[in-house]
């Protein structure tokens, strides 16, 4: 054989290897929870306004979103009711489009954000509707983690969930895995394994808020899981290691975490910034248990909380202090030896835990029934997404470790708000 055909082969035998490359752990990585539940009526989902507004009607005096997204990068738009200051057109995005999905991975990549969880609801994959909804949105969202090079995992959301129903979520993994062949990491090659396993996160386990699966369902879930080879990340209350306030008393909870690679603790809503230095204790005790027991932990960091459009002026709110919170945060589950990182979310703006592009305070649609929320106005718009980027590099210490928020080079500008009429 000469040396031009070896040359070839070992070309050949590289490209394919680069092809299957994936993420064998997720240590080292800043992930983000990934909604993708936003409809519009013309979208062709029919699912209405789903999560702009209640009842599927959005419109002033009826709205659930608390941020306005930034659609200066998207090409698909959609007309709402609502109108900016200077009297133009708000316009907004569908999940439903494979463009807004690949404008969200794309924002990923060009801010080192190493990938995203993708919900998939247990309540909506049970409808035909839902199903068809969540089913496109991962369609688009491995295709383009592929083309970015982003991270990307299943985490099922059991809110909501009845009895029985784990058998709905098992049956939606295996038809998963028929389809994206997740554990020969071929057809998927940038999704997330961890402990030499794909893996796959489960959230809403041990919540003492009545709901009506409990920590059976749970237990089967994870058995199901597990035997069908998958290393499993559980989402968890806030107390769950202390089985108080939000958590289960029920120590049957610490031998389910025991089973799974990886603890997710839900903190949003719990501190501000104000009252998170007495919480960061709670945090250092989790990652202790953790070590003693031989299970992976993932801290949770969010940059704000808002639910005033959706439950009225008088709801919880936590400031995003242009940062500040969200950089304390993450500054402490660095020093405190964390590994990994969950940010919720990335584009949850019914919620205000959004941290992708939205537009400033100044600039949101204007209406005496609806007050929205904003990236303060001095920032950028994608400045969330930078400071999230930046956490990722303090975590893998390819930057020096800073408990302030740092600065930002150029400091550039907010962009215009772009009205093109696309749909």
């Amino acid at each position: 054989m000469n040396l031009k055909i070896l040359f070839l082969a070992w070309l050949t035998c590289v490209s394919c290897v680069s092809a299957q490359r994936r993420y064998d752990s997720y240590r080292g990585l800043v992930m983000a929870g990934y909604q993708g539940w936003f409809n519009t009526p013309v979208d062709g989902a029919n699912r209405g306004w789903h999560h702009y507004g209640n009842k599927q009607e959005f419109k002033p005096g009826n709205c659930s979103i608390d941020f306005w997204p930034d659609v200066s990068d998207y090409s698909v738009l959609y007309k709402t009711p609502f109108r900016f200051p200077d009297g133009t057109t708000a316009y907004t995005f569908s999940s439903q489009d494979s463009s807004t999905v690949d404008v969200h991975f794309q924002w990923m990549q060009d801010y080192g954000i190493d990938g995203v969880f993708m919900q998939r609801f247990v309540t909506e994959i049970k409808s035909r509707k839902g199903k068809s909804h969540f089913n496109k949105v991962l369609k688009y969202a491995l295709s383009s983690a592929q083309r970015t090079g982003r991270a990307i995992a299943v985490m099922y959301d059991l809110s909501g969930m009845s009895p029985g129903d784990e058998r709905v979520l098992l049956d939606d993994m295996d038809q998963l895995e028929k389809e994206y062949r997740l554990k020969s990491g071929k057809k998927a090659p940038t999704y997330l394994y961890h402990n030499g396993k794909p893996l796959v996160a489960v959230w809403g386990i041990g919540f003492d808020d009545k709901r009506k699966y409990g920590l059976n369902e749970a237990d089967k879930i994870i058995d199901g899981l597990r035997k069908r080879g998958y290393s499993v990340m559980i989402g968890v209350p806030t107390y769950w290691r202390e089985l108080k306030v939000d958590a289960v008393s029920d120590a049957r909870l610490h031998g389910i975490i025991k089973k799974c690679d990886i603890v997710l603790p839900w903190f949003v809503g719990r501190y501000d910034e104000a009252s998170y230095e007495a919480f960061r204790q709670d945090i250092a005790k989790d990652l202790e248990w953790c070590r003693q027991n031989g299970v992976d932990y993932a801290p949770l960091c969010y940059p704000g909380f808002s639910w005033r459009n959706k439950r009225g002026p008088e709801s919880f709110y936590v400031d995003r202090n242009a940062g500040s919170f969200f950089w304390k945060q993450f500054a402490s589950v660095i020093a405190s030896g964390a590994e990994m990182i969950y940010v919720a979310m990335f584009d949850e703006i019914d919620e205000g835990t959004a941290i992708f592009k939205c537009v400033n305070r100044s600039h949101v649609p204007g209406n005496n029934k609806i007050k929205f929320d904003g990236i303060e106005d001095h920032l950028p718009t994608d400045y969330y997404l930078w400071l999230t980027g930046e956490a990722g590099k303090m975590l893998r210490k390819e930057v020096d470790f800073t408990p302030s928020v740092p600065p930002r080079p150029g400091n550039p500008a907010a962009p215009l708000i772009n009205d093109e009429i696309i749909k």
